[in-house]
C-alpha cells in the first residue's frame, strides 16, 4: 500500500550551502574543448590541494572527474602503433629480448625485419603477440 503524504520527493539529497557554493563558483558542464578541459583539471587540482576534503568536495570531484572522462573518451585518440613499434614497446616495457619471441616467430631474422619495418605480423603472429598483452 502506498501512503500519500502530498509531498513530492525527488530521491536526491538536499545540497548543503557549501556544495551549492562549489557548483556556483565553477558550474559542472559538459566539456567541449581543450580550454574547458584545462579549466576543469585546474579546479580539480585546487580542491585536491585542500588539507581536509569533505563529502561535498568528494561528490563534486566525482562529477568533474566524470566530465573529464566523458570528454577524453570522445576526443582522445590512442596512438596507432606499427607492428615493429608494438614489438619494441613490449621489449622495453617487459625487459624482453629477441630470443623471448622465438616461441612466436620461426626465426630471429623475422623479428629483426618486423622491428625495422620491413615486414608486418602474419595473422597468427599478431594473435600470439596480442595474447601477451
Amino acid at each position: 500500500m502506498i501512503r500519500r503524504t502530498g509531498k513530492m520527493t525527488t530521491g536526491l539529497k538536499i545540497n548543503s550551502p557549501y556544495y551549492l557554493k562549489l557548483i556556483t563558483e565553477f558550474a559542472p558542464r559538459p566539456i567541449t574543448n581543450e580550454d574547458e578541459l584545462n579549466a576543469t583539471q585546474q579546479r580539480i587540482n585546487k580542491l585536491l590541494d585542500k588539507k581536509d576534503i569533505n563529502q561535498d568536495d568528494q561528490d563534486y570531484l566525482r562529477v568533474l572527474g566524470l566530465l573529464i572522462y566523458d570528454y577524453e573518451e570522445k576526443n582522445e585518440q590512442l596512438p596507432q602503433l606499427t607492428d615493429g613499434e608494438l614489438l619494441q614497446s613490449l621489449m622495453e616495457d617487459y625487459n624482453l629480448s629477441i630470443q623471448d619471441f622465438l616461441g612466436i616467430f620461426d626465426q630471429e631474422q623475422i623479428i629483426l625485419d618486423i622491428l625495422s619495418g620491413k615486414r608486418n605480423f602474419t595473422s597468427q603472429e599478431a594473435f600470439k603477440v596480442r595474447s601477451l598483452l
